[in-house]
């Protein structure tokens, strides 16, 4: 079975920067391509940026494209979202989840989501 668990959410300031975890357990975590979402207050999940197996390829979303970078490790099996310069709109519960295409921005194409960490951004 396998889990994901994001870490790293927190209070910022517009500007700062923060980098999210997402750490896997379980079986064949080069299998998969791992997906960020947010979820806004008040509106739906969100596609964020999502890496390929082997990290070699990203898809980021147009509005923190040049201020968001996903990588991952797979020695750690974890994967990364370095956020810098950090907006107020920014603010969210971010989840990982694992997918078999990076190209995949819907939820639906998605499973075994983490639990969330949240994001808020004041300005």
């Amino acid at each position: 079975q396998v889990r994901l668990v994001e870490s790293g959410g927190g209070l910022v300031q517009a500007g700062d920067s923060l980098t999210l975890a997402c750490t896997h357990s379980g079986r064949h975590f080069l299998a998969y391509a791992i997906g960020w979402f947010r979820r806004p207050p008040g509106k739906e999940r969100e596609f964020v940026a999502s890496i390929s197996r082997g990290g070699s390829s990203t898809n980021v979303e147009d509005s923190v494209k040049g201020r968001f970078t996903v990588s991952r490790d797979n020695d750690k099996t974890t994967v990364y979202l370095q956020m810098n310069r950090l907006k107020p709109e920014d603010t969210g519960v971010y989840y990982c989840a694992k997918t078999t295409t990076i190209w995949a921005r819907s939820v639906r194409e998605y499973d075994s989501w983490g639990q969330g960490t949240q994001v808020t951004v004041s300005s």
